[in-house]
């Protein structure tokens, strides 16, 4: 498996999984599959949607780690300085959180659907919260 099917509401997205820069959070993110969960405004962190996760634990370090992501680049924060979270970068983004700049490991990257990217962006703006599921590609 190297890619992953994204859908936010309506929207669908194909992600292709970062497994040779970042193996060990491809891993353990594909072991939780299918995951469900709510993509929110970010708070500090500009054009991007985030998934808190609270004290959740994927057993993972920093690897392939950025504070910069390109649009469509999805980043897991594996916790420490915050809280556990997953980054949903829609725009402009520098991963932040009230502590400071943050670092998370880039594992997935939209290949398809990135023409969405800004109506996600309208949505968990000006709509709220957006259902998501990450899924095996059918």
């Amino acid at each position: 498996m190297d890619t992953l099917k994204i859908t936010v509401g309506d929207l669908v997205f194909i992600a292709k999984l970062e497994v040779e820069d970042a193996p060990q959070t491809c891993a353990a993110f594909t072991k939780q599959l299918p995951f469900t969960s709510q993509l929110v405004q970010a708070r500090w962190s500009g054009e991007s949607a985030w998934i808190p996760l609270g004290d959740m634990q994927f057993g993972v370090g920093y690897e392939n780690h950025t504070s910069y992501p390109s649009r469509g680049e999805i980043l897991l924060y594996p916790g420490g300085i915050s809280e556990t979270e997953i980054l949903f970068p829609y725009g402009a983004t520098h991963f932040a959180s009230k502590m400071g700049q943050l670092a998370g490991n880039h594992f997935l990257t939209i290949i398809e659907g990135r023409e969405h990217l800004a109506e996600v962006g309208k949505r968990v703006l000006w709509q709220g919260a957006q259902a998501i599921v990450f899924a095996v590609l059918d």
